[in-house]
């Protein structure tokens, strides 16, 4: 059948492993969405949910159903249902990435408008038009050629699928990334330069410096992404026009290395989040310790807003009344 069951054992095992990664990433960034009522986390718990679910089908495709369950006897149409739910989780992976490039992008260079349309309503309504073009994606993939057990060479319908594989889940959401990336950090070298020439004449530049972290971790995100999936993009389009993966076992194996790598992408976030992100790994400790940590931090700031409000309504009042109780100017009265 093409895979051996010891490495797929071992696969799965690190899988699992990855997967409860990434369960605990996707309880802390869920206290931070509700607590601090944040667009960003919204984004980053569609992109965990995402990773989770294409873990979840790469083991159950991968191990339960080829090994454990069926001992390698697998229903085609099983088979067939299976992997293009899998093909749907990693468009829904790869492009839950997009919005949130698009938001940090929008939050840098047109902060004013971020305030506007950045709030988590409207970033739940985005996650889930992208899940929903994410599972249409998907669909085609239903007709997706095992690599791994068919001799033959890749036919027009093999080929029209790749080239829609590597478009969907690589080269478009790359050229997104570059542009803009490459503004970003062009927005980030002007600010810096700006930043210079304030100091230099005593004054400061207003750039808020949770901005800086957030960025770096788009970016890291990002290039991981980049870099991790580009091995295995140019596997399938080597197993296209050069040799298969059935024929050649270099290729064989270069194509199982490449699903590897590339399923380190859906595990390495949690580090790059942890390294970043001070509230992230705040958060993670207070799971870990099992720490009831407050999820609902709403009332004490209605009470602080309401409390805001009555002093400036008291405040407001005694200006009137000291309006009410102060004598009119000549000027005034004949206005009046």
């Amino acid at each position: 059948m093409g895979k051996k069951p010891a490495s797929a054992k071992r696969n799965s095992e690190a899988m699992i492993d990855w997967h409860n990664v990434n369960i605990l990433t996707l309880v802390a960034l869920y206290r931070l969405a509700v607590r601090t009522q944040k667009a960003l986390y919204v984004y980053l718990l569609a992109l965990t949910g995402s990773d989770i679910l294409s873990q979840l089908f790469i083991i159950f495709v991968g191990f339960l159903l080829e090994t454990a369950v069926f001992h390698r006897d697998v229903p085609v149409l099983l088979l067939r249902s299976v992997s293009m739910m899998e093909f749907s989780a990693n468009h829904a992976s790869i492009w839950a990435t997009v919005p949130l490039t698009v938001d940090r992008y929008v939050a840098l260079c047109h902060p004013l408008l971020h305030r506007q349309i950045s709030y988590p309503a409207r970033a739940r309504r985005i996650i889930a038009v992208v899940l929903t073009l994410a599972l249409a994606s998907g669909v085609p993939f239903f007709w997706w050629t095992d690599m791994w057990r068919v001799s033959r060479a890749p036919n027009n319908l093999d080929t029209a699928l790749i080239w829609a594989h590597v478009t969907i889940i690589y080269f478009l959401p790359c050229c997104i990334f570059l542009v803009l990336n490459s503004l970003i950090i062009l927005r980030l070298r002007k600010r810096q330069r700006q930043q210079m020439c304030q100091d230099e004449s005593g004054q400061q530049l207003a750039v808020p410096s949770k901005l800086g972290k957030t960025t770096a971790m788009l970016l890291a995100v990002t290039s991981v992404f980049a870099v991790l999936w580009a091995p295995r993009t140019g596997v399938v389009l080597y197993h296209l026009y050069v040799s298969s993966v059935h024929n050649d076992w270099r290729v064989h194996l270069a194509y199982d290395l490449a699903n590897m790598v590339a399923m380190l992408n859906t595990a390495v976030n949690f580090f790059l989040y942890c390294f970043v992100s001070k509230p992230f790994r705040a958060a993670v400790k207070d799971v870990l310790l099992l720490r009831g940590a407050p999820l609902h931090p709403r009332r004490p700031l209605q009470h602080q807003r309401t409390t805001a409000n009555a002093s400036t309504s008291s405040i407001s009042s005694t200006k009137r009344s000291q309006r009410e109780i102060t004598p009119l100017s000549p000027k005034s009265a004949n206005k009046v």
